[in-house]
């Protein structure tokens, strides 16, 4: 099935509206909500993703930092004993 945009649709409306035959008009409608509504979706998800993204990259960096930290405590309370993490 060969991928149809929106525009495509709407230009089936007006050639719908040139011929005065709004027999698939309904239809049409339908067709072009769908398309809004996920192309609506794919940008809320998209908007999503980065979010989490950002959210990622600061939560390594901390987990970064507290992993330095707690090799640095480990190193002044016994250097046998504690195992060192990378």
């Amino acid at each position: 099935m060969p991928h149809r945009y929106v525009c495509d649709v709407l230009e089936e409306m007006r050639k719908c509206f040139k011929t005065r035959n709004f027999a698939s008009l309904l239809g049409l409608i339908e067709e072009a909500q769908t398309m809004a509504n996920r192309m609506e979706a794919a940008v809320n998800e998209k908007a999503d993703y980065e979010a989490w993204r950002k959210r990622v990259k600061k939560e390594k960096a901390e987990l970064k930092k507290l992993i330095t930290e707690g090799n640095k405590l480990r190193k002044k309370k016994d250097k046998k004993e504690m195992p060192q993490y990378p």
